[in-house]
């Protein structure tokens, strides 16, 4: 760690006393990132040779501190686009604490006697995980429910008691970990967008994981924190059918599966029990698991302004506020996109709509082809 000296005085009748102030030391003491050194970061991960994890921007390395923290050391690659991704998760996360959140404990800012030139953001380590490698293997179901809980509340943070909105921009199960005690963590500001309480919305490019971007995205107008609320229903629903929002099967021939219309037509029919995961159908009560996929297909409306806030989210999950039924067709834009993009969407049969299924020619591409260019308004 390096050492950052400040000089206070102590000014008496008789002399002026410099007094020397370890300046990283108090920032460690009030939680506030602090800067490291290279050397240290080697000498903490074994010369980065435990490997956690890689993503687009950098991989993540576990490692241990001189006084036995262990940490997770995220390296993040030289690239422009990497650099920007490093100074806005500094920004977003450096003042941030809560308990949802996952903890920044320092920095190393493209050390010189790093070939590469990196920056580095040293994390506390989070011993289970991100989410995905539970919920499509199997949760529990009161651990799920938990875990929703603990991702709104982080989200609801900071959206809400922050002095600039934090907007996260990309929620996903990777993005959120699991503590010791399967309460969640949600990391990776790398996508974030700071907006101040002035603004109603930012404009700003496409970024994000496809099957969690909310249509705004696409479409004149910008993004918001309901882009975040959007994003965490998907996760929601996902946590509750262990499957992802969008995926392929194989039956006879290649077919996507798009689960969230799966979800609004049997929410819509009162068959609520047939989408969540069947490995703990015996767990959960229907009457519970109605009022978190109504929670879900609030937030994952097409329009930004009929999705609840994530503070009112809580709310719901809590079971503090009644959750009204959603209107029928939350997804209209999406399925249609998602159902029609295909050349064979022409033939596809109403229980295949029904069931969310869609040929694959064509489909990822006229996805974000047709949100691109279809001039719909979507009031914010």
């Amino acid at each position: 760690m390096s050492i950052h000296s400040l000089h206070g005085r102590i000014v008496s009748r008789r002399r002026v006393t410099e007094v020397p102030i370890d300046y990283s030391c108090l920032r460690w003491a009030a939680g506030l990132p602090v800067e490291f050194n290279y050397a240290s970061l080697q000498v903490a991960t074994g010369g980065f040779g435990d490997l956690l994890g890689r993503g687009a921007s950098g991989s993540v390395f576990k490692g241990v501190l001189e006084d036995g923290t262990p940490v997770a050391v995220k390296r993040i690659a030289p690239a422009p686009r990497a650099r920007r991704e490093f100074r806005a998760e500094l920004s977003a996360v450096a003042a941030v604490q809560h308990v949802n959140l996952a903890r920044l404990l320092g920095y190393c800012a493209a050390p010189a006697n790093d070939e590469e030139g990196s920056n580095y953001l040293v994390y506390e380590f989070v011993p289970n995980g991100s989410l995905d490698a539970w919920i499509f293997p199997c949760l529990p179901w009161a651990r799920r429910r938990s875990v929703a809980v603990d991702v709104a509340r982080a989200l609801a943070y900071i959206h809400h008691d922050c002095r600039s909105r934090i907007l996260h921009l990309d929620v996903k199960p990777e993005n959120v970990l699991l503590d010791g005690e399967f309460r969640a963590r949600v990391t990776d500001f790398g996508l974030s967008r700071l907006m101040e309480r002035e603004e109603s919305r930012v404009v700003t490019t496409v970024r994000g994981t496809r099957g969690y971007l909310a249509p705004e995205w696409f479409l004149e107008g910008g993004i918001s924190e309901k882009s975040d609320v959007y994003s965490f229903g998907i996760v929601l629903l996902e946590i509750i059918g262990g499957r992802r929002s969008v995926r392929m099967i194989n039956d006879g021939g290649e077919r996507w599966l798009y689960f969230p219309r799966r979800v609004s037509e049997c929410a819509r029919v009162g068959r609520v029990m047939e989408v969540v995961d069947e490995r703990i159908v015996g767990e959960v009560e229907e009457q519970e698991v109605k009022v978190l996929i109504n929670v879900g297909l609030w937030c994952v409306n097409e329009k930004p302004g009929l999705r609840p806030t994530m503070a009112q989210v809580v709310d719901m999950l809590e079971f503090r506020v009644p959750v009204e039924e959603p209107p029928e067709d939350t997804q209209a834009l999406m399925a249609n996109l998602f159902l029609g993009g295909g050349s064979s969407s022409s033939t596809a049969s109403n229980q295949e709509v029904q069931d969310g299924l869609v040929g694959t020619e064509g489909f990822l591409t006229e996805l974000t082809d047709s949100f691109s260019t279809s001039g719909r308004s979507v009031p914010v």
